[in-house]
């Protein structure tokens, strides 16, 4: 018998809220950690991650579109294709227990339509499998093969995959001690030539089986976010800015890096502040201040300079879409010129609350050139007091910046440190 709690009732409501109602993926999509909520967050993420290539499978087989109050048995399967495609559920539970669903939801009348063609496509599955597809929007598939002509192929491979999970381990711990705790619960992982605190992990486990998690040994980051950290390089008595910062990875890093430093932690939006100090508390900084304030005015700010700014500008995060694939869904065309337009504003005001002689480190999770070097180009063609600085870090490259396209290590991501001229004499 089917209850409320069976996986795919609850993978089936998170894909609709994401596909129909346009949710962001989050935890608070799925119930408490279960064994059910597990297997059902794996249908949500890889439905959603091979949404395209399932929905134009799946559209060709209906013979008419389904109307609007009916797209939720749509939703449902393409979740049943994903366990015929691409995992190693038993072809009797994908299409049977899919199909029971319907009933579930009240709506009988589709079984023997959701079973057809769930039965046709298991037919035709070795064809599906070798017939390419990329399995993004094609505005973002046109974007990427246009700016990457050589690395496209890559790009979508790695977008495909799970993400690994890395650490950031509390520099206080030496790495190869935790790493030595890791593996004595049976969790093996790699170090970092380029982040000394990362611990990339073999395989993903939930955060309550990490050594000491709880009274701050660690922090879940990816190796290249890390790479703020050592950008910024607090030192003492550093008025320091991280603007747009939650929910506080970077923060809570540059807090650890140097405790005699001032952090400023600036966030526009008030729920997510919350993670903030959450992750504040338990990592145990004392040395960080935290404001609700738009980064894009100056209304919160007290007139003090700050000697570096962190700028982790809004981007479209479409170089940790292996992360949350629901960026496929949710992201469309107008929204990358908004962002570059909320981005420049951001850079334009915070550059005036920097010191002469200052380091401004901007960030982004893209990998769109419109978001990252030729933002910083327009940037530093309007701001004849800003120039760019060298960043000597073997990760990354570019013409202005360093930008990581995404791999088996390192999300895809971007950076690049400006300096304020002092004002001569």
């Amino acid at each position: 018998m089917l209850n409320n709690n069976n996986s795919r009732v609850i993978a089936h409501n998170a894909i609709c809220l994401v596909a129909l109602e346009k949710y962001t993926l989050s935890e608070s999509l799925f119930p408490s950690e279960t064994s059910e909520s597990s297997f059902a967050k794996s249908l949500t993420y890889g439905s959603l991650r091979f949404y395209h290539h399932l929905n134009d499978v799946i559209t060709p087989r209906l013979k008419k579109t389904l109307d609007k109050k009916n797209l939720d048995i749509h939703i449902l399967i393409i979740m049943g294709a994903y366990q015929l495609i691409y995992t190693d559920v038993s072809t009797h539970a994908a299409i049977n227990e899919t199909v029971e669903v319907a009933e579930k939801i009240k709506k009988q009348w589709a079984k023997g339509l959701i079973n057809a063609i769930l039965r046709g496509i298991d037919r035709d599955r070795d064809d599906i499998l070798n017939t390419p597809h990329y399995s993004h929007p094609s505005w973002l598939v046109k974007k990427i093969m246009k700016e990457y002509p050589d690395n496209f192929h890559k790009i979508f491979t790695e977008n495909n995959k799970q993400a690994p999970m890395s650490l950031r381990v509390h520099p206080s711990i030496n790495i190869k001690s935790y790493q030595d705790k890791l593996l004595e619960g049976g969790i093996e992982s790699k170090t970092s030539k380029i982040a000394p605190q990362s611990l990339t992990l073999n395989k993903a486990v939930n955060v309550e089986k990490l050594p000491d998690f709880r009274d701050g040994s660690c922090y879940v980051q990816d190796t290249s976010a890390q790479l703020a950290g050592q950008l910024i390089a607090p030192k003492n008595g550093e008025l320091i800015l991280d603007a747009c910062c939650a929910p506080g990875g970077k923060t809570t890093h540059l807090a650890e890096l140097c405790p005699n430093s001032e952090i400023l932690a600036l966030d526009a939006d008030e729920k997510r502040l919350i993670k903030v100090n959450d992750n504040i508390k338990r990592l145990k900084n004392k040395n960080v201040k935290v404001i609700l304030g738009d980064a894009t005015n100056g209304d919160w700010w007290n007139q003090r300079l700050f000697d570096k700014i962190l700028v982790d500008a809004p981007c479209t995060g479409t170089g940790v879409i292996r992360r949350h694939p629901d960026i496929k869904l949710i992201r469309k065309p107008r929204d990358l010129s908004h962002i570059v337009e909320v981005q420049a504003s951001i850079l334009k005001n915070l550059w005036l609350m920097l010191k002469p002689g200052g380091i401004l480190v901007y960030a982004t999770c893209s990998i769109l050139k419109d978001e990252n070097e030729n933002q910083i180009s327009k940037f530093i063609n309007l701001n004849m007091d800003s120039s760019i600085e060298e960043i000597k870090v073997p990760w990354g490259k570019g013409p202005i910046g360093n930008q990581q396209l995404p791999n088996d290590i390192f999300d895809g991501f971007y950076y690049a440190q400006l300096r304020k001229k002092s004002k001569s004499k």
